[in-house]
């Protein structure tokens, strides 16, 4: 049986193609309709663009050589999906070519991502994501830190931010919490789930809330935690447990943060 690739070797391979997929979405801005997916059941998960779908083959194609075996899940249904054929047993690829793309891509709400995760036997050891308008990508490899470049630029090893008095919300957080939270003295912004899971290591973004509207957090949604834990942030549940590393255990919320104080100031929001 030939060697399987590692969790570096996916970062390696993909961290080019990130930068030329988030360049795809950023020229794109502004310039392609919205065409809604069928059978979807609200218009956040039916939004779909051109964009969409280019993203996803600029970041597909360079993994068929080393990861064909692997399962692929991808948030749209390219032609190259196809080619990967799921023949080694708990490697797992997730893609997520615009997150946010109803609301934050289109609707220029705030912060959109970009992201992959590569996971071996439920967990994720390796993921990328990045921020196109801010034009930021963070990358880690479970145990080996977290690193951050500009698109196109070196990675520098990534640090959580401890200044500034900024949060991210998802979508799903209710005004209710976000006007608690601001009373305490924080500034808020929507950003898209996949922002939200790296918000400290944004520079000046202190930490994130996320509230999911459906049963758990998706698969896609937990790619970035990865990367804020290297990071060294706290990554918790609203109800004060760790944020599960499993992909298969459910989780509604994230708070993540990059110290104690602000993990407890959103808890105290969320309780009222």
């Amino acid at each position: 049986m030939s060697r399987l690739p590692s969790p570096a070797e996916f970062v390696r391979t993909l961290s080019p193609a990130l930068d030329q997929a988030a360049a795809i979405a950023a020229a794109l801005q502004g310039r392609v309709p919205n065409v809604p997916k069928t059978g979807e059941g609200s218009a956040v998960k039916a939004a779909l663009t051109i964009a969409d779908t280019a993203v996803q083959e600029a970041l597909l194609v360079p993994l068929l050589a080393q990861f064909r075996s692997a399962r692929l899940e991808a948030e749209e249904d390219t032609h190259i999906v196809e080619l990967f054929d799921g023949s080694a047993a708990g490697l797992r690829i997730v893609i997520d070519p615009i997150d946010g793309t109803f609301h934050f891509y289109l609707g220029r709400r705030g912060m959109y991502a970009v992201m992959a995760g590569f996971a071996v036997d439920g967990r994720f050891e390796a993921a990328l994501v990045a921020l196109p308008r801010e034009q930021l990508r963070f990358d880690a490899v479970r145990g080996h830190g977290a690193r951050r470049a500009r698109l196109g630029g070196a990675s520098a090893p990534a640090a959580c931010t401890s200044t500034g008095r900024r949060l991210l919300l998802s979508d799903g957080v209710p005004e209710p919490v976000e006007a608690r939270l601001r009373t305490a003295g924080f500034e808020t912004r929507r950003a898209c789930g996949g922002a939200v899971a790296l918000a400290p290591l944004v520079p000046g973004v202190r930490g994130g809330l996320r509230i999911s509207k459906y049963a758990t957090i998706s698969v896609r949604g937990r790619i970035g935690v990865l990367i804020a834990r290297e990071a060294g942030a706290l990554a918790e549940t609203a109800a004060g447990a760790p944020f599960p590393d499993s992909l298969d255990e459910p989780a509604t919320s994230l708070i993540v943060a990059s110290d104690r104080a602000t993990v407890d100031a959103i808890q105290a929001a969320l309780r009222g």
